[in-house]
């Protein structure tokens, strides 16, 4: 059925800027796509809701929904990396580095998966947990086993998350009890790949879900299984790929010795070059952490123009470090945000958002150069429509998906978020009154002390309308450094409304 959303309404538009449109019309059409977006301002004539829809050319039943005060759209959020499998063991093993957390955290709970019921279960949990944060797009790893992340794939596609899926290829350095025969991985993973391109498409004929090549990271890859990597990703183009680079430093140096043989004299093997010798550095990968990438290597994932996953959270929590996304986003190289559960311990983009700002900005303080460039990023505090951008259009830029998701604009998938930064919800079937979230400052604290409702950074009288669009900027900026899947009213994805506090009230 058709929607009519009446409201605010806040988008990305590129790393600097977004638009705020504090009172406007989307309609969205049955096919899931937005067809009108009509902005009202107070020094145009008015549109009434019924002229609007005979603007549309709308016929038949209709669903409404009316944003109030406090209130407003945003893109669905985009999770470009994570680990279903390790859900499970969200803040275990905080005092580990990485390569001592997979050995005594991470494969154990991951072979659990080998059980299809065991895994059928936590997945049911896990992608629903995942969707009321607010992620409409997820990357998901999956566990070396190929019927439970099929199960994965299919729980994803029954949710209506947009996802992509892979199974773990790693034949080496991992414990007996976690880890796949080499002349198994290809025929498995294709296995997986065949069963993710059956499941049936969304309403305008794209899928949901989509499978992603997924070798875990060059140490757990024998060459023989690159090679068959390589082979595969060669045949099929159009395939997705994902992976870890330079997460920490004991990493990259084990990397370093495994493929010291592809060195030339003077010219010694990066992580990023064992990648693209094996063709799997292309327009379509997906990088996981960078934060020790050498120069050389992030001209080569800009020259392939391969993306990053920026996971700030479980790079503090991991003792990994802080990757310098302010020199990437100037290189011209795609970056999004990833959760990395479990390294991080939180399954919401809206945390990754806080650490990627808390990140950037001990980055700062720890550049003695700086740019005078006011657009530059580098070694900057990213502002906040940037760090907005990462979480929604940088991450369909990594996802290859920029002309689908990312922003609500005309002919993109409505995948949004109904956010409510009020005090409290008073449920609409009955008069309970129930709080949200406390961390957040709402805006009916403001309005019965008499508040200003903006940035107050200047004291400046401005008119009605740019007051309105500083209230909704402040709002924003409350949502992205105090909210959490408390504030998530409603989550659709291709106009199907799937998740949410209030979906939750609703089942």
């Amino acid at each position: 059925m058709p929607l009519l959303i009446s409201g605010s309404i806040i988008s990305p538009i590129d790393k600097l800027h977004y638009k705020s449109l504090p009172n406007a019309f989307v309609y969205v059409a049955d096919d899931g796509l937005i067809k009108a977006i009509h902005q009202l301002t107070p020094t145009d004539a008015p549109m009434t809701e019924e002229a609007f829809l005979r603007k549309v050319d709308h016929r038949g039943e209709l669903e409404k929904l009316h944003l109030a005060k406090g209130e407003f759209l945003i893109p669905g959020l985009i999770d470009t990396h994570t680990h279903a499998p390790q859900f499970p063991n969200l803040g275990a093993g905080q005092e580990y580095e990485l390569l001592q957390w997979l050995d005594n955290v991470v494969f154990p709970m991951e072979a659990n998966f080998k059980d299809v019921d065991f895994a059928t279960k936590a997945y049911n949990r896990i992608v629903e947990r995942v969707i009321d944060a607010g992620t409409t797009t997820c990357c998901y790893y999956g566990s070396l086993h190929r019927d439970a992340t099929k199960e994965l794939a299919k729980i994803a596609h029954k949710f209506g998350q947009r996802a992509f899926v892979g199974k773990c290829n790693m034949d080496r350095k991992s414990p007996p009890y976690y880890i796949e025969r080499t002349e198994e991985s290809v025929p498995h993973t294709k296995e997986l790949i065949k069963c993710i391109r059956e499941l049936s498409p969304s309403k305008d004929g794209s899928p949901y879900v989509y499978p992603i090549l997924t070798p875990r990271f060059a140490i757990s890859t024998t060459d023989k299984l690159l090679e068959e990597l390589r082979d595969f990703a060669d045949s099929d183009p159009t395939l997705a790929i994902q992976t870890h680079i330079s997460e920490n430093p004991a990493e990259v140096a084990e990397v370093k010795e495994l493929f010291d043989y592809l060195s030339k004299p003077g010219n010694p093997i990066t992580y990023a070059g064992v990648y693209d010798h094996f063709h799997l550095l292309r327009g379509n990968t997906i990088l996981a952490h960078a934060v020790h990438l050498e120069e050389k290597e992030l001209k080569l994932i800009k020259e392939r123009e391969a993306g990053i996953s920026h996971c700030p959270t479980s790079n503090f929590n991991l003792t990994s470090g802080m990757a310098k996304v302010g020199d990437m986003l100037d290189r011209g190289i795609k970056v999004g945000l990833g959760t990395d559960v479990g390294g991080g311990f939180a399954p919401s983009i809206l945390r990754t958002i806080q650490d990627a700002s808390i990140a950037a900005k001990v980055v700062a303080l720890t550049s003695p150069i700086k740019s005078p460039d006011p657009d530059s990023f580098a070694s900057k505090p990213l502002k906040i429509a940037t760090l907005f951008w990462l979480a929604t259009l940088g991450g369909a830029q990594v996802c290859n998906l920029e002309h689908k998701i990312g922003s609500l604009e005309v002919g993109k998938s409505f995948d949004a978020i109904v956010v409510d930064i009020r005090n409290t919800h008073r449920h609409s079937h009955h008069q309970e009154v129930s709080p949200l979230n406390p961390n957040i400052w709402g805006v009916g604290d403001d309005l019965e002390l008499g508040l200003d409702i903006r940035r107050r950074n200047d004291g400046e009288d401005v008119d009605d309308e740019e007051k309105l669009k500083q209230e909704l900027d402040a709002m924003l900026e409350r949502l992205m450094f105090c909210g959490d899947d408390r504030n998530l009213r409603r989550v659709y994805v291709q106009g199907r409304w799937i998740g949410g506090t209030e979906h939750r009230r609703r089942d």
